[in-house]
């Protein structure tokens, strides 16, 4: 059982891993945030088991960054494994390499599982996670199968205690029950910081920390993800136009698979 510390000692502790030319802890993983990793003692345990889990439906493309962020950071150059269900590319849509280049990250570097139902990707993923040679697994069911239970998470938390693989449990409308992991997080979406000319600014996360295992209390961080660095830090302000309400009445959204020349012609009236 980990010891418990107060409040102040465990910050002091932790402002220690990240002190100027302090090394960080080769068995933690730092978000890049100083405030964020002093908070957690050096960063989150990388042969462990954590969990994210996105705050609603619309906040599940923020918890998708927010794993690969961490993934990429701990693979180190390895590859990154990512099991997925297949029922979730009907409901939330498939990955895309341009989309990863864009966030800074290398899409030759990904290795994609498809698995059929909740068993075929709690298998794979248990697999993935006995593999030290891969830098990070990401394991993502759809909903909350009842396969996955205490038990199946707790298979999961010792094959990457003892390969070493950084292994992610990343969920969307799915219950917070009874789990294994190390690290438990809740993402919502922020609007990000404008940048000139209108350009889109970086993507920004509400980090919620649920649980930690070594007796760290809950806390809530605003970040952003810096694709040239690949590391989070602090949010900025949004800026005022981030605040401006949304378009009224529905957008049309273009065609996943392909232009929107590709859309069967319509009859054209009078």
């Amino acid at each position: 059982m980990s010891p418990a510390f107060p409040p102040r000692a465990l910050l002091r502790r932790g402002l220690s891993f990240v002190a100027p030319g302090q090394p960080l802890p080769a068995d933690r993983l730092a978000f890049g945030v100083p405030g964020l990793d002093a908070r957690l003692m050096g960063g989150i345990a990388r042969a462990a088991l954590h969990e994210i889990h996105a705050a609603g439906t619309a906040d599940l493309p923020a918890a998708t960054g927010l794993a690969l962020g961490l993934a990429w950071r701990a693979a180190g150059g390895r590859p990154v494994l990512w099991v997925r269900q297949d029922a979730l590319g009907f409901e939330t849509g498939r990955l895309h390499a341009t989309g990863l280049a864009e966030l800074g990250l290398d899409p030759g570097r990904l290795l994609l599982v498809r698995a059929r139902d909740a068993a075929a990707a709690l298998q794979a993923g248990a697999e993935a996670a006995r593999c030290g040679a891969l830098g990070a697994v990401i394991l993502e069911p759809f909903g909350s199968p009842r396969l996955l239970d205490l038990t199946a998470s707790r298979r999961l938390a010792l094959a990457a205690e003892a390969s070493g693989a950084f292994t992610l449990l990343l969920r969307s409308r799915s219950v917070t029950g009874a789990s294994a992991a190390r690290t438990r997080w809740q993402v919502t979406s922020r609007r990000s910081r404008v940048l000139e000319a209108n350009a889109p600014g970086q993507p920004a996360f509400l980090l919620r920390l649920l649980r930690h295992r070594g007796g760290i209390g809950e806390g809530e961080w605003h970040v952003e993800w810096d694709r040239d660095q690949r590391a989070f830090r602090p949010a900025s302000d949004p800026s005022p136009l981030a605040d401006a309400p949304p378009l009224p009445g529905p957008v049309a959204a273009f065609p996943a698979d392909g232009p929107s020349a590709r859309r069967p012609p319509g009859r054209r009236a009078g």
